[in-house]
């Protein structure tokens, strides 16, 4: 199964980007709100540069099975760039998708960092300091989260072809170290 693949062989970027965010923070209540515009600030730079190329970059079958048209993001991140004073910037690096198999690679980053998000809104909302900040981003399918992640992974286990696996973790990989680079 190629979630599983991509799982094993991007523990190293999902660590690095823990590390990146001081993510151990969040759970200790530690994690201030200039921590959080760290996070949304390199999250919206990643989503900035890579969603619209992602999704066009996606066949048809995909869109479809995907549902793309509700998992945009870009909008949602834009909230939290207002809503915490922070300013949109334009697209200013290269960032280029091969195929469908390195979308779908990329797109596996971007839905993980919504598994995971809902996980940090959650905390967040109960930690000192946060009480007036909205969590579109990171609360972006609210109670649908479990069920976008598993059509999201369902799709990549059932269309991906074991001969594609590292074309989907090329995809994986490029904007792992575009979000860890992008500062």
């Amino acid at each position: 199964m190629v979630s599983e693949y991509l799982k094993q062989n991007t523990a190293e970027f999902h660590d690095a980007a823990e590390k990146l965010f001081s993510s151990d923070k969040i759970f200790s209540k530690t994690f201030t709100l200039e921590d959080y515009k760290k996070i949304i600030n390199t999250n919206y730079l990643m989503l900035l540069h890579s969603e619209n190329k992602i999704f066009n970059s996606l066949s048809d079958k995909f869109s479809e099975k995907l549902q793309l048209d509700q998992r945009v993001k870009l909008p949602l991140i834009e909230k939290d760039l207002a809503s915490l004073a922070l300013e949109n910037q334009t697209a200013s690096h290269d960032f280029e998708l091969e195929n469908d198999y390195e979308a779908l690679g990329a797109m596996y980053v971007i839905e993980g960092s919504t598994l995971g998000g809902n996980v940090i809104a959650k905390q967040l909302s109960k930690t000192e300091g946060f009480d007036n900040v909205t969590f579109n981003f990171f609360g972006c399918y609210q109670e649908n989260t479990g069920p976008m992640w598993k059509n999201f992974k369902e799709v990549l286990d059932t269309e991906v072809t074991e001969e594609n696996y590292n074309e989907v973790l090329s995809g994986a990989k490029k904007l792992y170290t575009f979000l860890l680079n992008v500062n």
